[in-house]
């Protein structure tokens, strides 16, 4: 029973230490289609629990071994926030942690839960995902367990981020003809602009999933990003599969597509050949576009 994992190390969070809150087996009140995990029935609560103490000693000895972690990441095969000892564990953990932040990784399905907030706002930071905007898609993607609704999920996140003052992350995983129509997004787009989340990561499948299910390409996460509103801070974090040729932009070709979607480096290195990449840094020079930070990721967007 390996409660630590890692550390992993991330473009957004750094060297991260991994703890499994469920690592006896997959404990989960969803069982999506795209879960690297074996399917299982849902549950609502843990019926295998490891103590508060066992994990903060597994804590603190991996912390002991590596001294230099930027997160502790709180998760779990199935859903952290079923931990039934979620807030006295994220207590403990701030007496020895440290300098190091924490982290989890929710599926936000208990976010409208008052005790579940109270316990994250104990966090450094925060991330929810949200992959649809509708009942229909939850329940045919995220195959959720009954009575979770995704009307109260999304209520249960604009009262969230009301009472929390930390990075609040929102990730949303792309399935092929699952939920990448232009309807479903534009849905999560005018949720999402009400939400304001620090930053939004899009991705995609890229683990062997439980069910026949298929991601889609970089070039399509890309035209998604464009179907967000510009204001938002949308990242893709999924480029394994890019197949997509650099092209030559010129500086007022930039300069246009920037305006409409800010891109990350990476994008840039993908989409941009070195040509253009060397017109986007004379630019940034001249100062006819700008980088932002937003919570570890670097924007390039028209100044």
């Amino acid at each position: 029973m390996n409660i630590i994992f890692g550390p992993i190390h991330s473009r957004r969070f750094g060297k991260s230490l991994g703890v499994d809150l469920s690592p006896g087996k997959k404990q989960c009140n969803f069982d999506c289609l795209y879960c690297e995990l074996d399917p299982a029935k849902t549950m609502d609560a843990y019926d295998d629990v490891v103590s508060v103490e066992e994990i903060a000693t597994a804590i603190k000895s991996a912390l002991k071994e590596h001294n230099d972690i930027d997160f502790i990441t709180l998760t779990a095969n199935g859903e952290p926030t079923l931990y039934p000892h979620l807030s006295k564990l994220i207590d403990e953990i701030n007496t020895f942690k440290g300098t190091t932040k924490t982290l989890i990784l929710t599926n936000a399905a208990t976010i409208d839960d008052v005790k579940v907030q109270d316990a994250l706002l104990k966090l450094d930071e925060v991330k929810l995902s949200l992959d649809c905007a509708t009942q229909k898609c939850l329940q045919k993607l995220d195959r959720s367990h009954s009575g979770i609704n995704v009307e109260n999920i999304k209520a249960g996140m604009l009262d969230f981020k009301a009472r929390y003052h930390g990075p609040l992350i929102i990730e949303i995983l792309i399935v092929k003809t699952l939920n990448d129509s232009e309807e479903e997004i534009a849905k999560l787009n005018d949720y999402l602009l009400k939400l304001q989340p620090t930053r939004i990561d899009i991705g995609t499948i890229d683990r062997p999933p439980a069910f026949d299910v298929k991601p889609v390409s970089y070039e399509t996460l890309l035209k998604i990003s464009h179907l967000f509103d510009s204001s938002l801070p949308v990242y893709i974090a999924s480029r394994k599969k890019a197949e997509i040729s650099a092209s030559s932009y010129s500086d007022e070709e930039i300069l246009e597509t920037l305006s409409k979607r800010p891109l990350t480096a990476e994008d840039i290195e993908a989409l941009f050949d070195k040509y253009s990449q060397n017109r986007v840094q004379n630019l940034l020079r001249k100062e006819k576009i700008k980088t932002v930070s937003t919570n570890g990721v670097e924007f390039y967007k028209k100044a």
